[in-house]
């Protein structure tokens, strides 16, 4: 069975953006060793344009094949005019308000959303990649095996949290700390079994 993967950015205290959603300042940070780490690493979670950027845009999937991502982080790509954000992935938008895909290469899942990933979990392949946001990861917080936080040097004091969900203590194990010339830490975390 693979792995669901929620690969996310946060702040020091715990926030993947502003109350309204906005989290284009955490791109600031993306430079020096850590957008070499980004390019090298991190290549299948960036979008298509941005692996086009990084001179990846070639490279063959290493870690994920498939992507799910909340109407909220897709609806950014929609106003940018993209309608296949992350092209080189299986795309899946969760979403009760999109009725009907844009794009041949995104499939909405308005439905069961749990029984949806489970389903995609089941089949062979790479990792399924969670990329926000918050109510996404809420809701899906049972079926999440594994959490890679991009911790970036910033306090935001209020905002959107990593998992919009319940108080409920899920324990998971550190597997990997790397930390970047720029403040960034990226702390690899799996689910106790």
């Amino acid at each position: 069975m693979r792995k669901l993967s929620y690969y996310v950015a946060t702040s020091i205290d715990g926030f993947i953006g502003a109350p309204d959603g906005e989290a284009e300042f955490f791109t600031s940070f993306v430079k020096g060793e850590y957008a070499e780490y980004l390019g090298a690493e991190g290549a299948d979670t960036l979008p298509t344009p941005a692996r086009r950027a990084f001179g990846v845009d070639d490279r063959s999937n290493s870690e994920f094949d498939t992507i799910i991502q909340g109407r909220t982080s897709y609806q950014i790509a929609l106003d940018a005019g993209i309608t296949s954000p992350y092209a080189h992935l299986r795309e899946y938008v969760a979403s009760r308000s999109i009725t009907e895909s844009p794009d041949p290469r995104v499939t909405i899942i308005s439905g069961d959303l749990v029984a949806a990933v489970r389903a995609l979990k089941r089949e062979d392949g790479l990792g399924v990649y969670l990329c926000g946001g918050a109510d996404l990861a809420g809701q899906l917080r049972d079926e999440v095996d594994e959490v890679i936080v991009k911790t970036y040097p910033v306090v935001l004091g209020s905002g959107m949290p990593m998992f919009a969900a319940g108080f409920r203590l899920d324990e998971f194990a550190l597997t990997s700390v790397r930390s970047f010339d720029n403040g960034v830490v990226v702390t690899k975390y799996r689910r106790n079994s």
